[in-house]
């Protein structure tokens, strides 16, 4: 699938002549999932035809669009910092949600003034159950060589990486982002790293961690739910995901400054919005709804397979969006500094 980022990918829906919308998204399994449970039956409901694009994720991929002036996308799907540092630097634009839907059907967090938010997703580790003998219990985990000797794979970004360094070296999740906010925090998060930066493969696209493992060239790694179970129950891979001591997240949708569409783009995002339609992506992915009123129409064996089934929130840290709007772009070049060493 990492061949396809950037490019194209044209979905022929509809006739010739039919009105366009063109997402920009992050591939791999949850695009798909995606596909099916809404790009397809909105345009077919809608009569438009759906144009997709992939991407990293990374910002200045849609900053460069705007800048120059050239827009070709509709709607693209990000992360929940990634929505503060684009609405801050003006590439998106701010949501009119009296065409989308009342703010208060949202859980906490995930009605951004430049997102939206389309589902709840877990940062775990995976592994697979042939080559590790004994099972990890903590995402902690990652930081034990000892016991877990090999390659382990974390994502290419400083956002979750340092959350678990800190709380690997002790610090309770509920001082995590107190203790990360100060320079000492930050300087005991990257030393915490130190100590397997050997060992990392860095990867940087939701598709790779479960190739990593099908290919055995790690032996365990940092993960998105939704990615790892899929590959055990549509590629039958024998891995597991471990939940304890996992972050919480939201992938978001947002319109860049200058779409075309717009009208269009705001008819998909209430279509997404509505109750049922809402909860149609666990059936694809095992990822949760952000709406609250979408949780009754989720597939009753999907609840079970979500981040936030009950026995996956013993022990979990909520990924801090203002944190990572305010320090990230700091963080990252101090992490891409740190990787250069």
């Amino acid at each position: 699938m990492l061949a396809l980022a950037g490019a194209a990918i044209i979905c022929q829906l509809q006739p010739v002549g039919a009105e366009e919308l063109t997402i920009m998204a992050t591939g791999g399994a949850w695009q798909a999932a995606l596909r099916q449970a809404w790009f397809e039956p909105f345009a077919k409901k809608a009569g438009v035809k759906f144009n997709e694009q992939e991407y990293t994720g990374e910002l200045g991929k849609i900053k460069a669009m705007v800048e120059t002036g050239n827009v070709p996308i509709d709607l693209v799907t990000v992360e929940t910092s990634t929505v503060l540092q684009g609405c801050d630097a003006g590439v998106l634009i701010r949501i009119d949600y009296s065409k989308v839907a009342d703010r208060s059907r949202f859980l906490p967090g995930t009605a951004l003034d430049c997102g939206v938010g389309i589902d709840v997703y877990g940062d775990v580790l995976a592994y697979d159950t042939t080559v590790l003998k004994e099972a990890p219990t903590s995402v902690l985990d990652i930081f034990d060589t000892k016991k877990f000797p090999g390659k382990r794979a974390m994502r290419k970004a400083p956002a979750q990486n340092l959350e678990w360094a800190l709380m690997a070296d002790g610090v309770p999740i509920a001082e995590v982002y107190k203790v990360l906010g100060t320079p000492d925090g930050v300087d005991r998060a990257f030393k915490k790293l130190d100590t397997i930066k050997k060992d990392i493969v860095w990867w940087d696209a939701g598709a790779q961690p479960p190739q990593l493992l099908a290919s055995k060239e790690v032996v365990m790694t940092t993960a998105w739910n939704g990615r790892i179970q899929s590959a055990i129950d549509q590629d039958k891979r024998p891995f597991a995901i471990v939940w304890d001591n996992q972050i919480v997240e939201y992938d978001m949708i947002a319109i860049p400054k200058g779409a075309k569409n717009l009208d269009l783009a705001y008819k998909y995002l209430a279509y997404v919005a509505q109750p049922d339609v809402g909860a149609q992506l666990g059936r694809f992915i095992p990822y949760g709804p952000v709406l609250s009123d979408s949780t009754p129409f989720v597939p009753k064996d999907v609840l079970p397979k979500l981040p936030t089934a009950p026995d996956h929130m013993k022990n979990y840290l909520v990924g801090d969006v203002e944190f990572w709007g305010d320090h990230g772009e700091d963080l990252v070049k101090r992490f891409n500094a740190w990787l250069a060493q």
